[in-house]
């Protein structure tokens, strides 16, 4: 758009901005929102490509903001259904209420703290019975395959696995 086009087309838009704001307040509900469509126009039209040519400047500016109102309509409808989608995973409903699968916050430090207890009394071990302790219940291989990955019997990784639980009985209590 040259110079000249250009500065009609910003012309047009000061003169209508009343008219803008007003016809899509209606259409929106919301004068707050309109303006934020009327401001997007104004940015639409600065950000315009020199070599556009606007027979309607009218036309232009009500099209221009249609769109720029049907975009806003489109992403509110993505948004809320992404949130809908969220919400539905991570609530559960009781009734009429929905609750939250999320631990609360006392909750959740409790569960840290005794971690930090677990993790603490398991360095207290040998490391070949820790070893054998997290292979088989954190990687959930069998005894077998404890034996085979460590090269030591089966019965060694049960005496291991058994030594340690009973350590941390012990220690997390």
């Amino acid at each position: 758009m040259d110079q000249t086009a250009q500065q009609s087309l910003l012309a047009a838009y000061l003169a209508m901005r009343d008219d803008l704001k007003r016809y899509f307040a209606l259409r929106l509900g919301s004068p707050f929102t309109a303006e934020d469509v009327v401001q997007e126009i104004y940015l639409k039209i600065a950000a315009a490509p020199p070599d556009t040519q606007i027979d309607n400047p009218s036309a232009y500016l009500f099209r221009l903001g249609s769109n720029l109102m049907l975009d806003r309509f489109r992403s509110e409808k993505r948004s809320l259904s992404r949130d809908g989608a969220w919400q539905k995973m991570h609530t559960a409903s009781a009734g009429d209420e929905t609750v939250s699968e999320d631990p609360s916050a006392d909750n959740a430090l409790a569960a840290k703290q005794e971690l930090a207890h677990v993790l603490a009394a398991l360095e207290e071990v040998s490391p070949k019975a820790r070893r054998a302790f997290l292979l088989h219940k954190f990687n959930g291989l069998s005894h077998a395959e404890t034996a085979t990955a460590l090269g030591i019997s089966r019965s060694a990784v049960e005496k291991h696995v058994s030594a340690v639980l009973k350590h941390l009985l012990r220690s997390v209590k």
